[in-house]
Order: structure tokens, then C-alpha cells, then sequence
């Protein structure tokens, strides 16, 4: 394609943009954070008491539509955002339906001040249902709007295709994958996990992947978003170290990469096609000189393709509508459930037991308390930091928590629960051992980073 200056302006500035507001740790009221959150912050302190409801009337809307949409109506199924944002399994519609009732309950409990009794008070106090709604939804309804509004910034103006050409090289030998999954890689790393499953699924029914790339590239690369990275450390109240929090997730990322297609059970899965001789050659061009000419006429291509502001406003509001309406009342129903058993029932300590004696090996503070987080990611990311929040109290246990709640992945409320629901090759028993093998690698990494850090 013919390198016009016009479409390099489309490429570049777009994705400078990008990488600034995303990407680049700067210094704001005596705190390290980026300029996304530093926007959250900003329109969140002026919205102030309205947030509560605005989380109330997102996730009945939710609960309303998702039940609506199981009839498959036209005016969902025609329509690719509401299709998006409310088309969901009979399970996952329940999940969506029990976060609505849970916020209501806590609403109104909220705001009646009545002193219930039973599990409805056990729901609505603040250690629950309360804590949900009022210290983390509200916090991701603005998160979710701004990013989701700002991602396509990243992902639609040839970024992704620009460094995935830079890293055909070296994805086969390290990770076991080809190279055109540094692009599905880095729309889940720098936009989100979700994405990069349905981009990953569409490239194994499409007969691109096998079954053993797609389960590699599934479970190892569908990274938690920047987005939600923020949230889990502004969560457990470290914003100031997010330039050492985001590398140690990088640092862990690369080598569970690296580690997890060697070891079962990813290393027993066969190089079986859904679609024989689609898969493509991984060779850069012969009419390239080097991979970074290919990368810029993918990206001049994929800019050529932009529909203009129209079509990033379109996406915008998909990937805000998606995070809205799909992820708040799943992280509303699990979070509450996993705190209400965290608060009543000795489950999760349990679980966590067997990680207790590496903890301690570790030398990581107040090890009992983490080792009740461990187990609890698979169901959910975003209840080990509110565990953390309230029941640790040292900085460095709760940077390692945040950490691991990240780089363990596979998450049963979102990217677990999408790779069930797929074609791909991957069993719920599989899922759990690949989220303990990440586990343990995580802890093993990040722990010696946290003694140096504090």
C-alpha cells in the first residue's frame, strides 16, 4: 500500500494518543496513576451521589433485556450492540438476573437504613452487597465508560497489526503459537480478554488455529484489560505503584506464556483443524524488506478500511455498552456471593490452605489472610482485591494479591466462562488446573519483586 502522509497521520496519532492516555504512568497529586483514570476520577467526584443508582438502573436494564433477549426478538438479534450487550446463555442471564436482585435488595437497604435480619441483611450490610455497590461499582460504571469510549484509540488504527508484524518472529519459538496471534495477544493485553477469546474463537472455527493454538491463545493471552488492572490496584488502594505493578503483570504474563503449552494440559492438546488448509503461512512477505515495512502497510491497510468518527464512536459505545450491561451485574452477583461466603463461612480458608505453607515459604505477611484469595479468582477477578481491601492490612500482601488476581485469568465470571460457552477445545477441569498452574507461577515471580519494592 502507498505510504501517503495522510495515512500515516491516521496510524500515528491516533495510536500516540493511545499509548498516552493507556499507558504512560505521570505523577498527579502526589500519586503515580494515567491520564484514564485521572478522567474517572475527575467525572466521577462531579456525578458524586447519582452513581449508586446510575449501577441500579444499568444492571436491571441489564437483567430486563438479557430476559427479553432469550426469546431472540429482532430488535435484539438485528441490532450488533444490543445483541452484544444483552444475548447471553439461560446461566449467564441468571447470574445478570441475581446481580439485579442483590442491588436492589442493597439499595434499598441502603437507603431505608432498616436494620434487617437473615441473609437479606447479610446481603445489604457493607461488607457484601453494600461494599459491592458503593466502593466498586461505582468505580467501574465511569471506568468502564471512558476507557470503553477511548479504546479504539489502541485498537482500531493499525497499533495491533503494527506490533503483531514486529513479533512474528518470535511467537512460534517462545509461546508455540503463530505469529498472527501477536494480534489477538495485544487486543487482549491492551484492550480485553473478552475480545481476544471471540477474535481467537472466530480464528480456530475459521480453521486458522488448531486446537492446541487456540487453547494456548485462549487461556494464555486473553490478559486482563488495562481497564480492569486499574481497578483492581485502585481497589486495594496503591495507585502510586502502578508502574511496577503493570511490569511485574507483563514480567508474569511472558512467562506463564511461555510455561503454560509446555506442561499439561496444554502441552498434551493435538494440532487437530476445524477447517483443514486455512491455516496461514507465518513467513513475512518476500515483497517486504523487514517486518517493520510490513507492519506499517497492515496498519496503513487497516487505517484505509476506518470508516472516520463515526465508525470509532460506534465501537466506542459497543465496547462501554458490552462492559456496562455484561460485566457490572456478573461482578454485582458473584463479588456479593463470594463475600457473603468470604464474610460467613470458613470456604475460601479452606481452599486456600494449601497455598499457606508456599506463602509462608514466600515470607509474605499475614499469609493466612492471602491464602483465602487465592482460590476465589477462579470465580471472579475483582473479590480477591475487595478480600484484600478489607481484611489485609499490609501494603506489600496487598500489591501480590492484586497482582495474582490479575495474572491468574481464568476467571469463571468472564474469559472462563466465554472459553466454556465456545467451540474451542478446553474442559472446565482443565480451566482450573491451568488457573492453578498459573497461580503458583504467579506467586513465585511476584513475591520477590513485592520484598524489593517494600
Amino acid at each position: 500500500m502507498k505510504k501517503s502522509g495522510k495515512l500515516m497521520a491516521g496510524f500515528l496519532i491516533p495510536s500516540i494518543i493511545g499509548i498516552i492516555l493507556f499507558m504512560i504512568p505521570i505523577k498527579y497529586d502526589g500519586k503515580w496513576t494515567i491520564f484514564v483514570k485521572i478522567l474517572a476520577d475527575k467525572l466521577g467526584g462531579l456525578m458524586g451521589s447519582f452513581l449508586p443508582i446510575l449501577c441500579v438502573i444499568i444492571v436491571t436494564i441489564s437483567a430486563v433485556m438479557s430476559l427479553i433477549a432469550l426469546a431472540k426478538p429482532k430488535f435484539i438479534t438485528e441490532h450488533p450492540i444490543l445483541n452484544d450487550a444483552f444475548s447471553a446463555s439461560p446461566v449467564w442471564v441468571a447470574i445478570r438476573v441475581i446481580g439485579c436482585v442483590f442491588i436492589w435488595l442493597t439499595h434499598l437497604g441502603i437507603d431505608a437504613g432498616d436494620d434487617k435480619t437473615g441473609i437479606i441483611h447479610m446481603i445489604t450490610e457493607g461488607g457484601a452487597g453494600g461494599f459491592v455497590l458503593s466502593e466498586l461499582l461505582t468505580v467501574l460504571v465511569i471506568i468502564f465508560a471512558i476507557a470503553g469510549l477511548l479504546l479504539p484509540l489502541l485498537l482500531d488504527f493499525g497499533l495491533l497489526e503494527f506490533v503483531g508484524a514486529l513479533l512474528t518472529k518470535v511467537m512460534r519459538p517462545l509461546f508455540k503459537i503463530p505469529g498472527r496471534a501477536a494480534v489477538d495477544c495485544f487486543t487482549s493485553w491492551i484492550g480485553d480478554g473478552t475480545l481476544g477469546v471471540m477474535l481467537t474463537c472466530n480464528q480456530y472455527e475459521g480453521g486458522y488455529y488448531s486446537a492446541r493454538e487456540a487453547s494456548i491463545i485462549a487461556t494464555t493471552f486473553s490478559a486482563v484489560s488495562i481497564t480492569f488492572s486499574i481497578v483492581v490496584l485502585a481497589q486495594v488502594d496503591l495507585m502510586q505503584y502502578f508502574g511496577f505493578y503493570y511490569l511485574t503483570i507483563c514480567l508474569i504474563g511472558i512467562a506463564c506464556a511461555v510455561i503454560s503449552p509446555r506442561i499439561p494440559p496444554l502441552s498434551m492438546k493435538k494440532d487437530d483443524y476445524l477447517v483443514e488448509g486455512k491455516a496461514m503461512p507465518e513467513d513475512i512477505p518476500s515483497e517486504y524488506k523487514s517486518s517493520v515495512d510490513y507492519g506499517i502497510n497492515l496498519a496503513l491497510e487497516r487505517v484505509a478500511e476506518h470508516k472516520g468518527f463515526v465508525q470509532f464512536l460506534e465501537n466506542g459505545i459497543k465496547n462501554a455498552v458490552g462492559m456496562w450491561f455484561g460485566v457490572m451485574p456478573v461482578v454485582m452477583a458473584i463479588g456479593t456471593v463470594a463475600l457473603l461466603l468470604a464474610n460467613n463461612t470458613t470456604i475460601f480458608e479452606f481452599l486456600g490452605k494449601p497455598f499457606l505453607p508456599l506463602l509462608e515459604l514466600l515470607q509474605i505477611p499475614e499469609a493466612a489472610a492471602a491464602s483465602k484469595t487465592m482460590i476465589v479468582g477462579f470465580t471472579d477477578m475483582f473479590t480477591p482485591s475487595i478480600i484484600a481491601a478489607e481484611g489485609v492490612k499490609s501494603e506489600m500482601t496487598r500489591f501480590i494479591i492484586a497482582v495474582v488476581s490479575v495474572t491468574q485469568l481464568i476467571y469463571l465470571s468472564e474469559v472462563g466462562g466465554l472459553i466454556l460457552g465456545s467451540k474451542l477445545p478446553v474442559k472446565l477441569w482443565e480451566l482450573f488446573v491451568i488457573f492453578l498452574e498459573r497461580t503458583i507461577i504467579s506467586l513465585v515471580i511476584v513475591s520477590p519483586i513485592a520484598h524489593m519494592i517494600f
